[in-house]
Parts: C-alpha cells; sequence; structure tokens
C-alpha cells in the first residue's frame, strides 16, 4: 500500500510540465522582463499560478508561432530579375531655415522682492 502524499507514477505523467519565465526566456533568447511584460500585458499565453507566470510547452509553441515572420510571397517568373529594392529618402532639411533666437532667463521672484520687510 502506498502513501497518500506519493505521487502515483500515472499522475505524474497527465500533469504539463510549466516552465518559469527565466526558462522561457533561455529557449527564446531574450531577457526574462520581456517574457514577464508581455505576459503581463496579455499578450502572450501563460497559466497564472498564485502570482507567478508559468509556460507549458504549448504555450512556449504558440508564442514562437505567434513572433514568426515568414518571407513575402511575390509571384516569381523564372528567367526573370526582381527589381532592386530603393531605400526611402532620407528627410531633408528645409534650406531657409528662421535664425536663432537666444533666450534670456529673467532674474527669480526671490531676488525682486526684499527679504526683510519695510523698517517702522
Amino acid at each position: 500500500m502506498t502513501p497518500a502524499s506519493a505521487p502515483t507514477p500515472h499522475a505524474e505523467a497527465a500533469l504539463p510540465r510549466l516552465y518559469v519565465p527565466e526558462e522561457v526566456a533561455a529557449v527564446l533568447g531574450c531577457s526574462a522582463w520581456w517574457v514577464k511584460d508581455r505576459a503581463r500585458r496579455r499578450l502572450i499565453p501563460f497559466t497564472r499560478v498564485g502570482r507567478a507566470y508559468r509556460f507549458s510547452d504549448e504555450h512556449l509553441a504558440e508564442i514562437i508561432r505567434m513572433h514568426e515572420e515568414r518571407p513575402a510571397q511575390t509571384p516569381q517568373r523564372p528567367g526573370v530579375v526582381p527589381a532592386p529594392t530603393r531605400k526611402p529618402r532620407a528627410r531633408q532639411q528645409p534650406e531657409t531655415a528662421a535664425p536663432t533666437v537666444r533666450l534670456k532667463a529673467r532674474p527669480p521672484r526671490r531676488m525682486t522682492k526684499s527679504l526683510f520687510g519695510t523698517a517702522a
């Protein structure tokens, strides 16, 4: 007879492995702060145990899928060389800029008032 507190092999297999944010960050190659911040803002899936964020294998796979980027699907014809992409033009400063006016600081109010009242 096994004690009630001892886990059975069947119960251990049914429970999912939960990862802490530091482990998820190591797998994703980012900081634990990023993982916690995204979970706090509810941008990535997570499980909350008390006040702690925990992540299952399914959560981790979904996070990876969410942030996956695929190349643009452009139909390419065989033998056609794609046109080179142009860089966007840099924003140019207007040549006729107004002359800069230097501001002059005014004296503080405490300097204009007398420290001592009028003599009686």
